[in-house]
């Protein structure tokens, strides 16, 4: 059976493993030391359960009618551009180039012009300051229903940040902090301008190489300047045409990107069902490719350690268990929990207590916990010596800037303790604490809130695309920054505000969020939970059971 180059050459690389807020200031950092909690204890099975309320009918019900009366109202201002009546300012084809293929896909445009530009005020808020836990926004005003915004001149202070992926509290211009940043800036300059294959690979490139695979605890690992191209140019080095794919349906746009690119064939299973994808793989083992029934060449599983739109954390045993036993490869995509869960903040193997190794593929980012900017691929040196020379990530980008390699290469030996300090471990279990305390106190307020208990990324629901756009000014008015989601982002149901916990948030500053949330979800009717929540952990499940036949 001919096999590509790609396909060829990596199959041995890829083998089947057997083992209060005056206590900070805008520079991103306080030394206010709180009372730790229980810090991230792994308890496996508690992990499992991950319940995905549904709203009450009615709320269902209402969303559709809103969507519904929205896009009755989008087509009557289309009418009236029509004819007249109304200027549109959007972007439209030229007269001249009518009978060409369209730019612009009528549906996206129909819903730019008339859902979005209506709310946009709520995203793209320019910031004026560091975003740390707190950060300053430039007003903005717009005469003309947000097609355009003209500047105040003012600055609204002091906004708590709960929309940035700050986990750990690295994004911060404390200068004692960031002097070996500082110095490496007068050694190198700010930019390579150079591929790392050419003149672009730095002593600090390597020795950052080194460390994150230390950090691992796997044979090696190679860092890239961008953390979307690490999944969406690799991918395609890793797998093509004659491999499968199998896809959690909530995974992240770049890997998306990168196995559609891969050529290779594509089937999703349902998000962190473990029976959809045994199915899936049994069937691949079974009846092989189409019409052919040739074996697949290589079958690779796709997950990601936390789900960034729903805060759930894979099921890393069972998955590998599953890939065991089917001899199928695992990339694990780490973007949101590396450095933010698991006792040292190694991830969700360090969570579950797994073997890396076990991990065919490690993928990570620096632009969350580590406060930088790239990307990581990690496993065996075999695999990593072939992207090397096969990844268009490796040999056409460039390399990354010095400043941000050092500033990770200073963020995670805090987080090791090789600084001599235990800054790190603090901030990873001040990081637990916070996100245990905000989780708990969300859910006895009666809102419904996704994903896992140790999940930093703790998405609100909202549902009503209405009440979506009320929520996010509504909070900005009280100086919260919030990031709300909906449709096509989200499913149509399901709109969201997406709150991000960070090591560097006090429990002052918690609280004040908390307040704000109890009386905007009191003042919208925000509350659609129905369960009764208890403070106290489940103690045991039906997993500590087994029941006679």
């Amino acid at each position: 059976m001919a096999t590509t180059a790609a396909d060829g050459n990596l199959k041995p690389y890829l083998r089947k493993n057997g083992v209060k807020r005056e206590h900070i200031g805008k520079n991103g950092y306080h030394n206010h030391k709180e009372k730790n909690g229980q810090g991230t204890d792994v308890a496996s099975r508690c992990h499992k359960h991950e319940p995905f309320e549904q709203a009450p009918m009615y709320v269902a019900v209402l969303t559709y009618l809103g969507f519904g009366i929205v896009t009755l109202f989008g087509y009557l201002r289309d009418f009236l551009r029509a004819v007249g009546l109304e200027k549109c300012n959007i972007a439209q084809e030229r007269e001249k180039q009518k009978d060409f293929v369209p730019l612009y896909q009528d549906f996206e445009n129909f819903y730019t012009r008339n859902l979005y530009m209506r709310v946009r005020d709520n995203w793209n808020r320019p910031i004026c300051s560091l975003p740390g836990p707190v950060f300053d926004l430039m007003e903005r005003v717009s005469d003309d229903y947000n097609w355009t915004f003209r500047f105040t001149g003012k600055t609204i202070h002091n906004v708590i940040n709960m929309g940035s992926y700050n986990y750990l509290g690295f994004a911060e211009n404390n200068a004692d902090f960031l002097k070996t940043v500082a110095d490496k800036v007068r050694q190198y300059g700010v930019g390579v301008c150079s591929t790392r294959q050419e003149i672009g690979n730095l002593s600090i490139h390597e020795e950052l190489e080194q460390l994150v695979a230390n950090f691992l605890g796997v044979e090696s690992a190679m860092t890239y300047g961008m953390g979307f191209a690490t999944n969406s140019m690799n991918i395609p080095a890793l797998v093509g045409r004659g491999c499968l794919i199998l896809s959690d349906e909530l995974n992240h746009t770049s890997l998306i990107l990168g196995a559609r690119l891969s050529g290779a064939t594509i089937r999703v299973f349902k998000h962190n069902n473990m029976q959809s994808l045994e199915k899936m793989l049994k069937e691949a083992v079974c009846s092989g490719q189409p019409r052919t029934h040739r074996p697949w060449k290589k079958i690779l599983i796709v997950v990601e350690g936390i789900y960034s739109m729903e805060g759930s954390v894979v099921l890393l045993p069972e998955v590998i268990a599953l890939k065991k036993k089917y001899k199928a490869y695992l990339y694990l995509d780490e973007a949101h929990s590396i450095g933010a869960v698991g006792q040292t903040g190694r991830g969700v193997t360090e969570l579950f207590n797994v073997n890396p190794a076990d991990v065919d593929v490690m993928m990570g980012t620096f632009t969350k916990s580590f406060g930088a900017s790239g990307g990581y691929i990690a496993g065996k040196k075999e695999l990593v010596d072939y992207l090397r020379t096969h990844s268009h990530s490796a040999v056409y980008a460039t390399a990354m800037s010095p400043p941000a390699t050092e500033q990770i290469i200073r963020a995670m030996k805090c987080i090791m303790g090789k600084d001599g300090s235990t800054e790190g471990l603090r901030r990873i279990r001040q990081l637990a604490e916070n996100t245990k305390y905000f989780r708990s106190r969300l859910k006895e307020m009666g809102f419904i809130i996704y994903g896992n208990n140790d999940s930093p990324v703790v998405p609100v629901l909202l549902y009503m695309p209405a009440k979506v756009v009320a929520f996010a000014r509504e909070m900005l008015a009280r100086k919260i920054g919030v990031v709300v989601v909906g449709f096509p982002a989200t499913p149509i149901t399901e709109a969201r505000a997406r709150f991000c916990v960070s090591a560097a948030h006090t429990r002052d500053m918690l609280n004040q969020v908390l307040d704000c949330m109890n009386e905007v979800g009191d003042l919208l009717c925000l509350k659609f939970s129905r369960r009764k929540y208890s403070p106290q952990p489940d103690l045991c499940d039906e997993t500590d059971f087994e029941l006679d036949s």
